[in-house]
């Protein structure tokens, strides 16, 4: 069953993102993806920008709605907190008719690469490319200032 968790405030945003990341255990033989499913405006990107804050980039992170895909290295201070993990990947699938445009922009190489952590947002538009055991978070716009987010 899975875990709901409402956000109030971004810092209570990015202490589910501290939290999600502590909890995860990363692929050996794979990627580790985590899928975002929920509607436009329900906070898919401002997590995975917080997840970014709790893996150390300092970057700024915005969202790949246009480019599709983006990489950003851990920092190596941040690698040991999850082995092997060295990108953080993320992509926005909003803009794709089907997953075969996400094929074609090479992400079964980024899926064969243990090394990826993979956050998918609108992973609804590409689930029938995404591995089964990929982690599920559905996120629900509750009002300007609270989220709901459940972790599965």
């Amino acid at each position: 069953m899975p875990v709901k968790t409402s956000v109030y405030t971004l810092e209570q945003l990015q202490t589910a993102a501290r939290d999600f990341i502590r909890a995860l255990t990363p692929l050996s033989n794979q990627a580790t993806v985590v899928g975002l499913y929920g509607d436009l405006g329900s906070g898919k990107t401002t997590f995975t920008q917080a997840i970014g804050r709790a893996l150390g980039i300092t970057d700024p992170m915005q969202s790949p709605t246009f480019v599709l895909i983006k990489q950003y290295p851990l920092p190596v201070s941040k690698r040991y907190t999850l082995n092997a993990i060295r990108y953080l990947i993320h992509v926005d699938a909003y803009r794709l008719k089907n997953s075969d445009e996400l094929r074609n922009l090479c992400f079964g190489e980024l899926l064969a690469d243990p090394r990826n952590l993979i956050f998918v947002e609108w992973a609804d538009r590409v689930v029938d490319i995404l591995p089964e055991n990929h982690r599920k978070l559905n996120f629900r716009f509750i009002d300007e200032k609270t989220r709901e987010i459940s972790f599965s």
